[in-house]
């Protein structure tokens, strides 16, 4: 079977419900979104905690009910959409084929493709978690599904490894359910995970956070029985004799996500500082046509912001379907700087038609009492003074695109701490 449409989109939760929606306003009708699951959503149906739509519908909504809103604007305007539909190739000629127990083989012809799929969570073996296999280890994003989709109670004393959002919200969804949760262990020296979530999460329920600790040692055979918790060093290396064994049932594993990218990487679409694709202002990779916003460029710490994204993506791509942008770009890069661990887009378009840059970054520690600086060459851009910065909490700054030089110069981002008096 084939398909010929102006826009197809994988994925359908934050980014390419919000990339639908807002190709469809501009104009392009013939759209198709592709869902793996048997839903629309994604991950947002199994988050059934509140934290929601607070930056796009000023008041806090559970992650179904934020999903709703979304889905509902899709079905009125009548947006073609697919779910159990499993996109397994792409080509740069926007050619995909998708695999659905009620259509079998598809391949879809394209003008344009939106890249919306999400993430992935890594796993005890990315991490290479020392000891055996026993069952009771699984990351926080299978545990979430587990308990809040299937019913299914993942543990009754559960050690949960890494402070990421999941795990913080994991750590307080088991407490309500009866479980003991003993601790949350973080290799690093400070949490990875909003400070609302450590507060709301952890602190409100008395569940410790172990900084700079790692688990030593998985034991038990056929199921799980304890774990040995370790600190580590400032290079993050086990401390010898620091060992302490927590008898549970369960280890939970929030140890960080990853963009679901193979697609776009196995047509050779270069990869950028977030592990998603490199991509201009306008979300473009260097294949003409192909978009991409939401977790699959690089993890978000709110739906919000994924569905502000995959609006960008829709526009784009229904900018580059009615031949509306410029055949011929002119980039400027963007590079991180100092304190910066990535930096997005990597690349800017000065013919481009967004009159606005907006620049979404991490900081690779954290820092208090700073200031974050926008150069290009030696003309700041823009200061904006900061009481903290924190890596987990993602940073987002607007230009106005009128302010950049058509030097070739890049521009950089940076962080630069106040100097202390002595």
């Amino acid at each position: 079977m084939e398909k010929h449409v102006d826009i197809a989109i994988i994925g359908a939760g934050a980014a390419g419900l919000g990339a639908a929606v807002a190709a469809y306003d501009h104009g392009v009708r013939d759209i198709l979104i592709l869902e793996k699951k048997a839903n629309l959503g994604g991950i947002l149906n199994q988050c059934i905690h509140a934290g929601f739509g607070l930056n796009e519908y000023k008041e806090e909504l559970t992650g179904p009910e934020f999903l709703t809103r979304l889905a509902n604007e899709v079905k009125r305007r009548g947006i073609e959409y697919r779910t159990e539909a499993f996109v397994t190739s792409l080509t740069p000629d926007k050619v995909l084929t998708y695999l659905s127990p009620k259509e079998g083989f598809v391949k879809v012809y394209a003008k344009a493709v939106v890249m919306a799929a999400g993430s992935l969570e890594r796993t005890a073996g990315a991490i290479a978690v020392p000891g055996d296999r026993p069952k009771g280890v699984m990351p926080a994003g299978e545990a979430q599904l587990a308990l809040n989709e299937m019913g299914y109670m993942v543990g009754k004393k559960v050690f949960i490894l890494g402070s990421g959002d999941i795990g913080l919200i994991m750590a307080r969804r088991l407490s309500l359910e009866g479980a003991k949760v003993l601790a949350v262990a973080e290799i690093m020296p400070y949490s990875n995970g909003l400070l609302r979530n450590k507060v709301q999460c952890l602190d409100d329920f008395g569940i410790p956070l172990l900084l700079s600790h790692t688990v030593g040692r998985v034991i038990g055979r056929e199921r799980l029985e304890a774990v040995e918790i370790v600190e580590v060093d400032d290079k993050l290396q086990p401390i010898a004799g620091t060992g302490k064994i927590y008898e549970c049932d369960a280890l939970i594993l929030s140890v960080g996500l990853i963009p679901n990218n193979g697609l776009l990487n196995n047509i050779g679409i270069k990869q950028g500082r977030a592990k998603g694709s490199e991509v201009d202002d306008s979300l473009e990779t260097s294949v003409p046509g192909i978009f991409t916003a939401g977790n699959v460029l690089h993890i978000h710490d709110l739906a919000d912001f994924a569905l502000d994204e995959g609006r960008q993506a829709g526009l784009s791509a229904a900018r580059f379907v009615l031949g509306e942008t410029q055949n011929e770009k002119c980039l400027l890069d963007v590079n991180v700087g100092d304190g910066i661990s990535y930096v997005l887009p990597e690349h800017v378009d000065l013919n481009g038609p967004n009159e606005i840059l907006k620049l979404k970054f991490r900081a690779r520690k954290p820092h208090k009492q700073c200031s974050v600086e926008i150069k290009q060459g030696d003309k700041l851009l823009r200061k904006i003074v900061k009481l903290a910065l924190l890596p987990s909490e993602l940073e987002i700054i607007s230009i106005p695109k009128k302010l950049l030089e058509n030097n070739q110069q890049p521009i950089v981002v940076s962080v630069v701490d106040k100097e202390v008096d002595p």
